[in-house]
């Protein structure tokens, strides 16, 4: 099982947690941490991720999630792919009114093949594709165990 994470779903837990649906987001965003971790799930990610990640002006956070993604990451797309055979997916999804950063995240999650892709932006994940199961992190938890 291959999994994608967003950089809205890396940066949950820096969010404010007095919102429950946050609060339950992190929750769950830190146990698919874990199963990463212990090798349960795969995880994949891309030259986006690590873009995304290194803007952050938060130190601290983007020290903390870039190292995740090095250390965890099973299979990267890099922006070489971008530049060659995903610009014109990115342009299709675009057109159904994503916005390019988070088109090329999820061009990337199903060229590289992810079963997943986990994000906390509810406009993004209205999104809709045949290719890739897009969910927030509650929901894959609860579809992991069923």
């Amino acid at each position: 099982m291959k999994v994608y994470l967003d950089n809205c779903c890396y940066n949950r837990p820096y969010d404010d947690q007095s919102y429950l649906k946050i609060s339950l987001e992190t929750q769950a965003k830190i146990k698919i941490q874990d199963m990463i971790k212990n090798k349960e799930i795969e995880l994949v990610s891309s030259f986006m991720s690590r873009y995304e990640a290194d803007k952050s002006p938060y130190e601290l956070r983007k020290t903390l999630i870039i190292k995740f993604i090095i250390d965890n990451t099973s299979q990267y797309v890099p922006g070489e792919i971008y530049a060659g055979k995903l610009q014109e997916d990115v342009k299709a999804i675009m057109a159904t009114g994503v916005k390019l950063k988070d088109a090329v995240h999820v061009a990337c999650a199903i060229y590289a093949g992810a079963d997943y892709f986990l994000s906390t932006d509810m406009r993004l994940l209205k999104y809709h594709t045949d290719k890739i199961k897009m969910v927030n992190p509650i929901k894959f938890i609860e579809d992991m165990e069923v």
